[in-house]
This record gives C-alpha cells, sequence and structure tokens, in this order.
C-alpha cells in the first residue's frame, strides 16, 4: 500500500544534536506522516532540536544481498546489461521525470492533445476543490454533505482509536448508519486548497544574489512576511485558513498555496482489516489484487454536515481498458531531480542500510506480536508493523531499480541532455556547469562515513526506538547544554521532547535496545574500543538488560522527574551507553552534515537551473503537495503472461479458497482469510463486479486515498497501491510497466448494497442524497 511518506533528511549544525531517520509508514498507495503508496523511511537525519532539508527513497522485487562487513566496500558491482541492450544506445524516454502535473500550471493542452479533453480553467478547479489532504495521505469530498473518501489503511489509527472498551473495530469493522452512530476522530485535518498565489517574483526580489545559509534565511523570512499577510487577508487561522509556502523545482518557483482546514471530523465507515487489506503484506506492491481498501469519514460544520458543491460523486458505469482516468491527491517525495552520482551514493550506502535497519526492526515487532499478542493490540503494534513491511518491500524495490543498469542509463541520458543544456548557454554555463560534478564529488567523499549509515538510524523515532534510549538521549543533550552554563529557557523544548516520549512494555523496551546494540556492531565491529566499552563484557542481550532494568529513564514519570531536578545520576546505565557512542556519532555528522549543507545548496541550484532549461514542461518533484497526473487504464505484461486491466469478486474468493489448505490448521493466519460476513458470498452480491483496476497514472507514497476520476470528474476508484515494478518510480517513471492501483468504485458500491447494507449510503454516494440524522 501506498502512504505518504513523508521523509526528510535532517541535518544539525550542532554536534550534540544526533541524527535519525524519520521512517513513515506507507504501503499500498501509502504514506508515509506517514504520508501514500508506499510510503519508506529517508535516510539518516537528525535528532531532537535538529532540523534541515529533505532527500529522497528507494526499493525492489528482490532482495539485494547482505551488507558488507565493516571496511568491506560497498560499492554494489553493476549488474550487466540485459541481453542484447547496447547501454550506449539506451535513451531517456519523454515522460521519465514523471506527469504529476501541479494546479499552478495546469496541463490543459497535454490533456486536450493526449486524450481529447477540454479541460478548462472550471475543470481544474472543480478537481481541485472536491481533493484533500489528510494526515499522510490523500482524500476527496464525495457529497455534498461533506463525506470523505480516502484508504482504509489511512483510516486505521482513527479506527483504533475510537474502538470503545470490548471492541475491536480495527478487525470487526465500523458501520455508523446514521449521523448520530458517526464517532468523532482527534487529530484528523483536512486540507483543502483553495487558492495559489505565485510568489515567486517576489522571494528571488527579497533573495537577491545571496547563497548558502544567508540565502535560506532570507527566503525563509520573506515566507513568513508572505504567509502572515496572506492570512490576514483571509481573517487568519481562527477563520479556519492556513497559508503555506510550496517550493518548486528545489526553489526554482514559489508558491503560497492557501488551505481552507477542517478539523470537526468524524468516522463513518471502515471495512474489516482482513478485507480492507486483503492478501496483507504478501500481496502489498503486487497486482492483481482483489483488496477493499477505503474508508470514509464526515466533515462537520458545528452540529451539522458541512454542506458543500465540491465534490466528486461516484460513477455506477465504471471504466475500461483504455479509458483516460486522473488521480488528484498529494504525493509524498520523489527523487527524479537527484544526480545519478546520488542515485548511486544511495544504492551502495544509504538506502541499503535504511533496508537492513527495516529486515532487523520487522523481525523484532513481529516475535513481540507473535509471543504479546495482548499487549501488541494495547499498544497498537500491529499498525507499526504494518508500516515497517510496507517500507522495507518499498526499499527493497527501488534497490532493485537502482541496481538495473538500464534505468541508471536512462537517468545518466537525462543528466547528460540537462548538462549539455547548460553548457550551449554561457549565463546558465558560468553559474550552473560544473554543480552536477560537484555533486559527485560529495557523494565520493560520504564514503569515508558509511559505517555510521547503518549505525545510528532512526535513534529517535518513537515508534521505532527503545524508549529508554529515547529519552537517554534528549537527557544527555539537556545534561551538557546545563554543563555549559545553558539556562532553563534554552533546554524547553528538549524537556518537551522528553515528557512526549511515551513508555513500550519492558521486554519490548529492551529487544529494541538489544536491537540498537546489533546494528553497532555490524557497521563498527564488536571489537572496537568505545563497543567494547558499552557492552561491558556483556552479551547485545545482557547489555540491553542492564540499561532497561537499571535506568532511571526506563520510565516516564520517573525520567522526566530526575531530569527536571537534575538528580539523574551521570552513571545511569542509559546514559552511559549514549555517552559511549556519542564520540563515534561525532564524527560521522561532522562529515555528513558538512556533505548535506553543500548538497543542499547544489539541489537547490540546480533546481532553478532545470527551471530556466525547461519551465514548467518537466514537472516539479513530489512535495506532498496537490498535483493531478493522468494516464489510462491499462494491464501489463508480468511474470511469463499478462496481468488483466481489471480484477473481480470471482478473483477474490479463488485467492480465499486457493490458499486455504495451506492454513487448514490455522485459517485465521491466512492473509487471504475473508472475514465472517464475506466467507460466503453476501445474497446479492455480484461476483463478476470489478474489484481493482490498474492504470498507468503516475502516483508515489501520499497518494493513498487519492480520487481516481473519469473526463466528467466522477469517481471511478480510489487509488491504494502500486505494483512491485513501479516501485523505481521514485526516481524514474517507467509508463510501460508502472501501474496504480485502484479500488474500483463499482466494488465500493456493490460491497455497501450487499454485504454491509448501507443503501443510504450508496445513495448519497450517486446521488447526494441527504443522510438520515438517526436518533
Amino acid at each position: 500500500m501506498i502512504e505518504s511518506t513523508h521523509p526528510s533528511v535532517r541535518r544539525s549544525a550542532s554536534s550534540v544534536s544526533l541524527l535519525l531517520v524519520a521512517l513513515l509508514g506507507c504501503s499500498s498507495t501509502s504514506t508515509t506522516p506517514p504520508p501514500g503508496r508506499g510510503a519508506r523511511p529517508a535516510p539518516p537525519a537528525t535528532a531532537p532540536g535538529g532540523g534541515a532539508p529533505p532527500a529522497p527513497p528507494v526499493r525492489t522485487d528482490t532482495e539485494p544481498g547482505p551488507v558488507p562487513a565493516a571496511g568491506a566496500p560497498l560499492v554494489r558491482p553493476a549488474a550487466p546489461a540485459p541481453f542484447g541492450v547496447d547501454l550506449d544506445t539506451v535513451r531517456a524516454g519523454e515522460f521519465d521525470q514523471g506527469r504529476m502535473w501541479t494546479f499552478d500550471v495546469p496541463p490543459a493542452e497535454h490533456f486536450a492533445s493526449s486524450y481529447g479533453i477540454d479541460a478548462d480553467s472550471a475543470w481544474f478547479a472543480r478537481a481541485r476543490l472536491g481533493a484533500l489532504r489528510i494526515p499522510s495521505c490523500s482524500a476527496s469530498f464525495v457529497s455534498p454533505h461533506g463525506l470523505v473518501m480516502t484508504n482504509h489503511h489511512c483510516a486505521r489509527d482513527f479506527v483504533s482509536q475510537v474502538s470503545e472498551e470490548g471492541e475491536n473495530l480495527l478487525d470487526d469493522g465500523f458501520y455508523a448508519r446514521s449521523l448520530a452512530e458517526e464517532r468523532p476522530v482527534e487529530d484528523f485535518e483536512a486540507d483543502q486548497l483553495v487558492a495559489i498565489v505565485d510568489v515567486t517574483a517576489e522571494i528571488d526580489d527579497a533573495v537577491g544574489n545571496r547563497r548558502g545559509g544567508e540565502r535560506s534565511a532570507r527566503i525563509e523570512e520573506k515566507s513568513e512576511e508572505i504567509v502572515e499577510r496572506l492570512l490576514e487577508e483571509r481573517g487568519g487561522e481562527d477563520a479556519g485558513y492556513k497559508v503555506e509556502i510550496v517550493s518548486l523545482y528545489n526553489g526554482g518557483r514559489h508558491s503560497a498555496y492557501v488551505f481552507r482546514s477542517y478539523t470537526d471530523v468524524k468516522l463513518v465507515m471502515a471495512p474489516e482489516l482482513q478485507i480492507g487489506f486483503f492478501g496483507g503484506d504478501p500481496d502489498n506492491f503486487t497486482y492483481p489484487r482483489y483488496n477493499l481498501d477505503f474508508a470514509f469519514f464526515r466533515v462537520y460544520d458545528g452540529d451539522a454536515p458541512l454542506q458543500t458543491d465540491e465534490y466528486f460523486p461516484l460513477s455506477t458505469e465504471g471504466v475500461s481498458e483504455g479509458d483516460p482516468v486522473f488521480i488528484v491527491g498529494n504525493p509524498g517525495s520523489t527523487s527524479r531531480l537527484q544526480t545519478v552520482a546520488e542515485l548511486v551514493f544511495r544504492r551502495d550506502v544509504s538506502d541499503r542500510a535504511v533496508l537492513t535497519f527495516l529486515e532487523d526492526r520487522a523481525e523484532v515487532f513481529e516475535e513481540y506480536i507473535e509471543s504479546w499478542p495482548d499487549d501488541a493490540e494495547e499498544y497498537d503494534l500491529r499498525n507499526v508493523l504494518f508500516g515497517i513491511l510496507n517500507s522495507q518491500k518499498a526499499y527493497t524495490g527501488q534497490l532493485e531499480g537502482l541496481a538495473d543498469p538500464v534505468i541508471l542509463a536512462r537517468r545518466t541520458d537525462t543528466e547528460q541532455a540537462f548538462q549539455a543544456a547548460i553548457e550551449a548557454d554561457p549565463m546558465l554555463a558560468e553559474e550552473y556547469g560544473s554543480l552536477i560534478a560537484e555533486m559527485a564529488e560529495i557523494q565520493a567523499s560520504k564514503r569515508a562515513a558509511s559505517d555510521g549509515f547503518g549505525a545510528f538510524l532512526a535513534l529517535s523515532v518513537d515508534d521505532y526506538a527503545s524508549p529508554t534510549l529515547h529519552r537517554a538521549l534528549i537527557a544527555f543533550q539537556i545534561v551538557n547544554m546545563r554543563q555549559q552554563g545553558a539556562p532553563e529557557t534554552a533546554t524547553a523544548d528538549l524537556m518537551e521532547q522528553l515528557m512526549a516520549v511515551t513508555n513500550k512494555p519492558t521486554t519490548l523496551d529492551q529487544m529494541l535496545v538489544e536491537a540498537r546494540i546489533r546494528d553497532f556492531i555490524s557497521a563498527y565491529g564488536e571489537d572496537t574500543r568505545w563497543l567494547l566499552t558499552l557492552l561491558g563484557g556483556r552479551t547485545p542481550e545482557g547489555a540491553a538488560a542492564v540499561v532497561v532494568e537499571g535506568s532511571m529513564l526506563a520510565d516516564s514519570a520517573s525520567a522526566v522527574e530526575a531530569v527536571r531536578t537534575g538528580t539523574l545520576d551521570v552513571n545511569d546505565p542509559a546514559m552511559r551507553f549514549v555517552g559511549a557512542y556519542v564520540p563515534a556519532f561525532v564524527r560521522f555528522q561532522q562529515v555528513v552534515g558538512e556533505a548535506g549543507q553543500r548538497e543542499s545548496e547544489i539541489a537547490a541550484r540546480l533546481g532553478r537551473a532545470r527551471y530556466a532549461v525547461y519551465g514548467t514542461d518537466v514537472p516539479p518533484d513530489a512535495t506532498f503537495s496537490l498535483r493531478i497526473a493522468d494516464g489510462v487504464v491499462q494491464g501489463y505484461p508480468y511474470n511469463g503472461t499478462r496481468a488483466p486491466s481489471v480484477t473481480t469478486f470471482f478473483g477474490m474468493y479463488d485467492r480465499h479458497h486457493a490458499f486455504a489448505p495451506e492454513y487448514a490448521e490455522s485459517p485465521e493466519d491466512s492473509p487471504w482469510a475473508l472475514p465472517d460476513r464475506w466467507a460466503t458470498p453476501p445474497s446479492g452480491l455480484d461476483l463478476s463486479t470489478p474489484v481493482n483496476f490498474v492504470s498507468t497514472v503516475d502516483i508515489i507514497g501520499g497518494n493513498s486515498g487519492s480520487p481516481v476520476l473519469n473526463a466528467d470528474l466522477e469517481v471511478v476508484g480510489v487509488v491504494f497501491d502500486g505494483n512491485i515494478e513501479s516501485l523505481p518510480g521514485d526516481y524514474i517513471f517507467l509508463p510501460e510497466f508502472n501501474r496504480s492501483v485502484t479500488v474500483d468504485a463499482r466494488a465500493i458500491l456493490e460491497a455497501l448494497e450487499h454485504a454491509w447494507q448501507m443503501p443510504e449510503l450508496v445513495r448519497e454516494l450517486t446521488e447526494g442524497a441527504r443522510v438520515p440524522a438517526g436518533s
């Protein structure tokens, strides 16, 4: 499933701040804040107090092999070219850099020439206003009464949130048959893009010829002025608006996006997990699929549903092979504008380290969930595991693509054409001509710090970090700052971060400490001096037990009290643990931090150069901002045969029964086990109804929950995943094989009518009928 991965790499100038990876869950079109289709964690970033620029992802369908031992060369041997392929003749495709068009400059001419659609400004305005951005995903209004549609996997956390004592709504599903039965959710924000203001000239004038940190500071300062002005024009945040400055082409263009933000939201309907995630992780990023990955919320205005003219009704006719379709959503992050040298470094070092981390943590959480299922349910660990497995599969697929010599040859051709265009213009050549070569030099310098990429991932990510070590990392910084005479106000933010670290079961905490020790040993070798100090002659398991059992930081309340009062003993085992690895981390950060600052500046300048050469003919990289992408419904060759453009309920039942013998002794363990209401076909269900379909539309993590529209702007489906061949889509779009996977609107309506017996919801979705108020 693709979830929006809103990954970013943050590097701090402070030698005390610590690297971490913002692991954002995602799968099926998933995300992942974890923002949509295949979310993945970002490469190393900074920890408490850090801040800085974003970076990219990667994945594949086969495992790339073991990480080389410490000291071994990390460059992965290039795969041989496919038989009969002369790499010197490989050329980039027309849409290698994608078809994620912005609403700043809508692709009206492209739509007209490609599909014969007269998409005027009113058409694009309707497409924009019906779409929504929600936490980590995308969504849309689908009725005039504030009804919102997204993916089931985007709703899971909220389904768990509204479950009352004795309920397990994640497994059993939730169905409100009247307004009175809908349940309010917290921390849900639906953002509707109501205006776009081009502020490029205003920011460029303010920045002038500044570079580096001075340029970034001036952009930030001017952006704040613009946001404040535009908010004031609309009555401020209290009026329900917010403004974001969106940087496109790495700073080549800037737009102010004005959002109407809705926070009064209730859950309306979510299927059972076994049908909303049918096929589980084995089917994730694959096709053919048979998945009802959808859910509904409702936006309220006071005590009544929001009334809106801006919505997409569901189509009852659906789509056929060859029909044009359009996806409006918020793709989280792509790196199609990265240089080839950056991609090779990711293949050989950084993304390989992330994949190893994910593989290890997946084993930790699987073991804990299997051994302590009740505690796992209480702490919502299944959703954490879903995110890890999704990211693991995503990175695997991306790495496989980076090992494909044809893909790198196409990217090389694109880069060479760009370099040639720069050199053909004397002014551009003087300003930008050396940047690609400089970026390659930076990647070479980072290889000297390759060990750290595997050691310091996700040190401070709540879902994946030991809470004891997470608190120790924050406390270590506070203690150091106090020793240097910093006032309490200077550590206030860190104290808030400390208080926000929640407890985990003691056994899981210990397992995560042990996993971190394994990371260190794998990266640096167990005979390294600081690791010998950290272990103290114990096994990793023994050392982990000492940390968790003996530290004042193992419990949230005692940790906060000890740090606040200054009674935290410097000999606390968790503090000693952090103190042991900090010197190695600082050396690593010195290399990576300096490289990161230079990378950020060069990437911004390359973005301006690209905009100068190509303008808006090439879409900018995804930034979790609203885009419209186009394509056609189309099957594709795979596995020596052909994948059909649509699947049906017939196939879903075949999948269910085909695996039944394999899971005869424990059918509940089958990813293809249907929930009770689906075990036999519900009365009246037409098994020939299309369930899922594929199209050539360009998506990535963050697009999860995006509406799939026909030319009349009717919903024909909701996108939830990409096929395994789409995983290199982070850095190249290959429409020959790249497919987005969608829940067909006809399946949604058929299931609501016959399986869940919700005819009122069907009428609302198709006719805009008023919903029953209930009692």
